[in-house]
């Protein structure tokens, strides 16, 4: 069953001992990141904090800050298992005839169950603050770094529409709050949100309305940073998670519709030929992401619930709570990528990466170079071309052992031979780069070479115990004392 909203999957992980309340009084700059800084280096818990200096609402954070709490949060057992779902759906979903068709009914029925709807009447509507009365600073933002500009919104949810298509997006861009009408909008330029507004720019638009959902149920969240294909709507990827419909409401002062469950809803546009100065922020790649000129955020009104709590995140570097998320998207795109490359048998982005740093592939090796057609296949595909280091080993290592691929990338690769470095789009975030948005990648052959490859020496086997001498001292192992 779907969480209703956010304060029922707090209420599940406090019930579980994945959350821990702090009742002490906190401030909302750098002391609240400093200390969940310290618990996310830990493997600790989601945190609620009920004293916040300056602020009557609580802040939650590091709600999805382990593999266990985004099970929680996705409600699976395994990561994998929502892969395997949207396979399930796709080839189910792809009818060739008639027969076909009839067979596909009930798979098409439950797409239609989980297409967002209009509701009426939402939590989010509570309190209604318009006009001058507006002031985002009555909530809880926090400041993460010392050397941050100032305070910044970590986990928004941002809704835009194509000013063309009418096509809805939802990304999660961070916003620097400047005043209590105020913040910056940071989409990177190949971002939804940011392509919504070139297009307005193109057709003469004074402005392009955006609306940005804090606090929504955890798959809502989750949704928004998502690399889901061009044209899928992030609240249809959501509802087929919770396997429930996402209900939305229709905002105050824009025409864009929001989670109706949010804990706090802002509403309003962004000008299309007014910049302001972004940044700096101590970025999801441990090193601070440089000041920039971004558009900015005009807020024209706040709803929110009665008692509305505060979700936010902080990034830095890993373990952190985004890494955990990142290694989730993995996982459940999994399953698709292995679908259009067959040879593909497991794939794991380390948390040392952030992200789209560095993959680990495992590939069913079958002809010479097999592992440079996998290389060029990724880069070509997707939010996967901004990955800087793709390293390929055979089917029986284990890509989520990074000791083990360490291991095979030092033995296994002969640097001329077994190496790929190509030009190619990076992450706006890379800083080694001497340009911004593209860069240098390198693949890594590091699986066993054939001679094709011109590997005319013998390749030697793998340090292997016996199966029977393994047998005899795993049922003797008491024996020992050990």
């Amino acid at each position: 069953m779907a969480y209703n909203d956010l304060r029922e999957f707090i209420k599940v992980l406090e019930k579980n001992g994945e959350l821990k309340r702090v009742s002490a009084k906190v401030d909302p700059v750098l002391e609240v990141a400093e200390i969940t800084d310290r618990v996310s280096k830990n493997y600790g818990e989601a945190l609620l904090f009920e004293n916040v200096d300056g602020s009557d609402h609580d802040i939650v954070i590091n709600i999805f800050g382990s593999i266990k709490r985004m099970c929680m949060a996705l409600e699976v057992d395994d990561l994998d298992d929502l892969g395997e779902r949207i396979i399930n759906l796709v080839d189910k979903n792809t009818p060739q005839n008639f027969m076909d068709k009839l067979k596909s009914l009930p798979m098409i029925m439950e797409i239609s169950n989980i297409l967002p709807k209009t509701v009426k009447k939402g939590a989010c509507k509570e309190v209604i603050i318009k006009g001058d009365d507006v002031d985002l600073l009555k909530f809880p933002v926090i400041k993460c770094w010392r050397g941050d500009a100032g305070r910044f919104i970590t986990m928004p949810c941002v809704f835009t529409k194509d000013p063309e298509t009418g096509t809805r997006n939802c990304g999660m861009y961070r916003m620097q709050v400047y005043d209590g009408k105020t913040t910056g909008m940071h989409w990177h330029i190949h971002h939804g949100g940011a392509d919504h507004f070139r297009k307005a720019q193109r057709m003469g638009l004074e402005k392009l309305e955006a609306a940005v959902a804090l606090g929504p149920d955890p798959v809502v969240t989750f949704a928004a940073t998502a690399p889901v294909p061009d044209g899928i709507d992030e609240m249809l990827f959501a509802g087929f998670i919770r396997k429930q419909a996402v209900e939305m409401i229709k905002c105050e002062t824009v025409d864009l519709e929001v989670p109706a469950n949010s804990e706090i809803v802002l509403e309003g546009y962004v000008l299309t030929n007014e910049l302001r100065r972004e940044g700096p922020f101590g970025d999801h790649t441990g090193y601070y992401s440089l000041a920039d000129d971004f558009p900015v955020f005009h807020i024209t009104c706040i709803t929110h619930r009665k008692d509305a709590v505060y979700p936010t995140t902080i990034v830095g570097k890993p373990p952190m709570e985004d890494c955990y998320m990142g290694v989730a998207t993995g996982r459940i795109f999994l399953p698709i990528l292995k679908k259009q490359v067959p040879e593909i048998v497991d794939m794991y982005m380390p948390l040392e990466g952030v992200f789209h740093n560095i993959m680990f592939l495992s590939i069913d090796k079958k002809y010479p170079m097999q592992a440079h057609k996998i290389m060029h296949y990724v880069w070509g595909t997707g939010q996967m071309m901004f990955t800087k280091m793709i390293v390929i080993v055979d089917k029986d290592v284990d890509v989520k052992n990074t000791n083990e691929v360490l291991w095979r990338m030092g033995n296994n690769v002969d640097w001329e031979r077994d190496t790929c470095i190509v030009k190619g789009p990076v992450d706006t975030l890379d800083h080694s780069s001497p340009y911004a948005f593209w860069g240098n990648k390198i693949g890594i052959d590091a699986t066993k070479k054939l001679p094709g490859e011109g590997h005319l020496r013998e390749w030697p086997e793998d340090i292997v115990m016996s199966d029977e001498i393994r047998e005899l001292v795993t049922k003797r192992w008491k024996e020992y004392g050990l």
